[in-house]
């Protein structure tokens, strides 16, 4: 799997307005930015995540997956310079 079809698969399934992925083909590391992470706890954004890979994470597909998961606003605070 390349990181464009990781950052394909997240991106047909979680709607986001910033998304990178890297890796290098087993294990990634992602910057998700989603409205959908609005209220909810870290480990609920990466559950949605996860379950946009679905039986990716269980058949080794995708062995490991660093995110950092933002929504927009977090996003655009983190963004700017100090």
């Amino acid at each position: 799997m390349t990181s464009e079809e990781l950052q394909t698969i997240i991106a047909a399934g979680l709607p986001c307005t910033h998304l990178e992925v890297e890796g290098d083909g087993r294990h990634w590391s992602a910057v998700i930015v989603s409205p959908e992470f609005e209220g909810k706890r870290l480990i609920q954004r990466h559950q949605r995540v996860y379950a946009t890979l679905g039986a990716r994470m269980h058949t080794d597909e995708v062995h490991a997956l660093s995110m950092q998961t933002l929504t927009p606003a977090e996003w655009a605070a983190s963004s700017k310079p100090n």
